[in-house]
Parts: structure tokens; sequence; C-alpha cells
């Protein structure tokens, strides 16, 4: 009888044992399963802070640009895209030239001057100029009819420091090219602003510019300014830009900002596209930091005035 006892003692100890044990069981998965879910939350919230984080700097790129006149995906052709605007008091200020000082004042686009194969060719000229050199920051200048090309913290002229050279890095065909994108570029702006070809004449600076995302080393390389061209140069009157090289594949950044009063709106650049305007305080504008990558574009520049005219670059 006593060890009967016995037995249903252990038994009822050991039923008890189990009981525990299940219950222990049931408490470290329920445990795991919180630390779990803990896990995955942290991971979670950890997720939407960097695609908040992300956003916000992306939104930061575009929160000054409140309207993009023209894309990258777009294709302007057959005729340019013009955007009037209303003529500054700026012309005023200089002799007026009748036939070519700006009467109506705008800024147009188009995609049907220069084909994508001759941005590529030109774009292939100016990489080859600026291997000779450049400068220690973000944007480096080579100008073929002066010879200016930057190196380092300053300029040099590439017609005199590299001589005889010159005849191995560019060809004849290239300054021809060259030579016939500007008469086409000028043609352009003519028709669309009703001047006399004529009457309108390449001026300085006119030059290849190369930027990227490396910090600026002196005042040259901080392009990112805003600047009226009519007020930095004077003898400006009309300026343009051909892209050689296409935002968002090429390089992110560097889009081209007309500030206006209202806002500001883009242009994105394309290989081959030819952006230009009246060079007036009606044009206020700057260039968009490169964040990625490196644009290429020239800079082709023209004025009423005869006395600043200079002449199409030639290989010495």
């Amino acid at each position: 009888m006593a060890l009967l006892r016995m037995r249903n003692t252990q038994g009822s100890n050991n039923a008890e044992i189990e009981k525990k044990i299940k219950r222990g069981n049931a408490l470290r998965q329920s445990s795991g399963w919180r630390a779990s879910r803990g896990s995955v939350a942290l991971l979670l919230l950890a997720l939407c802070v960097c695609v908040a984080a992300v956003y916000l700097y992306l939104a930061s790129l575009d929160s000054e640009i409140t309207e993009t006149l023209v894309s990258q995906r777009e294709l302007v052709t057959p005729n340019p895209r013009v955007f009037p605007v209303q003529c500054s008091d700026d012309y005023e200020n200089y002799k007026r030239y009748p036939g070519c000082t700006p009467q109506k004042c705008g800024r147009a686009v188009t995609d049907s001057v220069v084909t994508r194969e001759e941005a590529q060719v030109l774009q292939r000229l100016a990489e080859r100029g600026l291997a000779l050199a450049g400068s220690e920051g973000g944007a480096s200048i080579l100008d073929l009819h002066s010879g200016a090309l930057s190196m380092g913290k300053q300029f040099v002229n590439i017609y005199r420091y590299f001589g005889d050279q010159i005849g191995d890095v560019f060809t004849q065909e290239d300054f021809q090219l060259y030579r016939d994108v500007r008469g086409r570029i000028q043609a352009v702006i003519a028709e669309t602003f009703g001047l006399d070809p004529a009457l309108l004449f390449l001026t300085k600076p006119t030059f290849f510019s190369r930027i990227n995302s490396t910090d600026a080393k002196t005042q040259h390389d901080e392009y990112w300014h805003p600047h009226i061209d009519k007020v930095t140069y004077g003898s400006f009157d009309y300026t343009s830009l051909l892209y050689l090289s296409d935002y968002g594949s090429d390089f992110t950044g560097g889009r081209f900002i007309f500030m206006d009063q209202t806002g500001n709106r883009t242009v994105e650049p394309r290989a081959g596209r030819v952006s230009f305007f009246t060079s007036g305080t009606e044009n206020l504008h700057r260039v968009e930091k490169v964040s990625w990558g490196t644009r290429y574009a020239i800079t082709v520049s023209f004025t009423c005035d005869p006395a600043h005219a200079i002449s199409d670059p030639a290989l010495p």
C-alpha cells in the first residue's frame, strides 16, 4: 500500500514536471517570437528611415525647380520651342544696333541643329583637349579661340604651351565641324529672334566646359553661382549652350536653371541639344551642381557690337 502511494506521488511529480517543461517551452517560444517581432520592427523602421532620407535628398535636388521647360527625354524638332520673356533695361545701357539688339526677349530650345553623332565628335575633341591639363576643381575650360586651357589653379595657352604637339591632338576636320556648328547656332538664333544674321557676331568667351562632382579649388571652378551674362561680360547679347552629354545617364545634377521671379525653370541637357536666350537680366541663371558623372557642353556667345567680334578658331 505504501509502495502504491509512492508510485502515485512519483507519477504526480512527473506530471507536474512535464507541465512545467511544457510551460517553459511555451514561454521561450513566445519570448523568441516577441524578440523576432522586435527585430523585424526595427528593420522596418530602419528601412523607412533610409527611404525617407533618400526621398528628402532627391527632393532637395529639385527643391528649387518649379518647372521643367524641356526634359532630357523629349525631342524638340523640327522647330525650336520658344519661351518669350519681357526684355530688361540692360540693353539701354549700351549702344543699340538696329537689326540685332534684342527687341523681343526669351529663351528657346532645339534638338534639330546638331546631331547626336556630331555632339559625340565634339565631346571627343573636348576630351582630348582637356586631357592635356584640366583644373583641380569641378570645372575645366577649353577655349579654342584664345587657346586658354585650365591647368591646376590657372590657365595656359595650349597653342604656345604645347606647340607642335597640338597637331597630334586636334585635326582640321575637328575645327571645320566646330565652325559649321557655330554657324548653324548663329542662324537659328537669328531666325528665332528675327535678326539679320550678318549683324550677329561671335564673341568671347566661347568655350568647352567639363564639369564633374569634385570640389571647387578656385573661384573659376565655382560655376553654380547665379549670374547675368550681359552684366558679367558686357559684350553678350545672345547666349547659347550646346550640350554634348546626357542628363540622367552621363551625369546627374548639372541642369541649367533660369531664375525667374515667379519660380525657377530648368532645361535638362541632352547630347546635341542647343539652348539659347537673350543675355540680359530677364534671363538670370545658374547651373546646378553636378552630383555624379561628367557634364560636357559648349558655350557659344554672340554680340551685336562688331568691335567685340572674334574669329572662328583655326589650327596654328
